[in-house]
């Protein structure tokens, strides 16, 4: 992937030094706190590979992101097609994002997805992009609506792979971007 520049951030594919934070964001107990499951180390590196080929192949995905000043890598922000999703329509992309903790509420965020979406709909030429989150994970849902994304509780869904044994992480509440919205807001 060519890497994306922000104010403050590069967005760009995983590398190894980031193989520590890659595993952190997956097991920390706060970042994962609405995810049925922490990886540990060997799972966290076989899905970063797996997460980079991705990138790879596509030219985007959940990718890496640097604050540009220090070079330090803080999670990722990005797009990713949802076709392990059964219960969304074919072709359906997803802006999603994980952060370590410290970096939260300082808008890392929101100036990253807001790249990733002029990538979506400018690049890419997408009619829509979705997020969705468990229902109570106020703090993403939070993000999604200052994106201007808009609420479609008819959407709402009970993400198949989360298991039976955690209830309360199965409902997810959608929210959608169409590029028409997403223009007029650039206006």
């Amino acid at each position: 992937m060519t890497p994306i520049r922000t104010e403050r951030l590069i967005l760009r594919n995983w590398e190894e030094r980031d193989r520590a934070l890659f595993h952190r964001i997956n097991s920390d107990e706060r970042v994962m706190e609405f995810f049925p499951f922490r990886r540990d180390r060997a799972a966290a590196d076989a899905k970063m590979d797996e997460v980079r080929a991705w990138i790879d192949e596509d030219g985007y995905g959940f990718a890496a992101a640097e604050i540009a000043a220090t070079g330090e890598c803080i999670g990722f922000v990005g797009l990713s097609g949802t076709e392990d999703i059964d219960v969304l329509a074919p072709g359906t992309i997803e802006i999603g994002w994980r952060l370590a903790p410290e970096f939260w509420g300082k808008g890392y965020v929101t100036e990253a997805s807001e790249a990733w979406l002029a990538y979506g709909f400018g690049t890419l030429g997408v009619g829509e992009i979705v997020s969705f989150a468990v229902a109570d994970n106020h703090r993403s849902i939070a993000v999604m609506k200052r994106l201007g994304m808009r609420v479609d509780p008819a959407a709402d869904f009970d993400y198949p792979a989360v298991p039976y044994s955690h209830p309360h992480l199965k409902r997810h509440v959608m929210y959608r971007l169409s590029r028409e919205d997403w223009q007029a807001r650039r206006i």
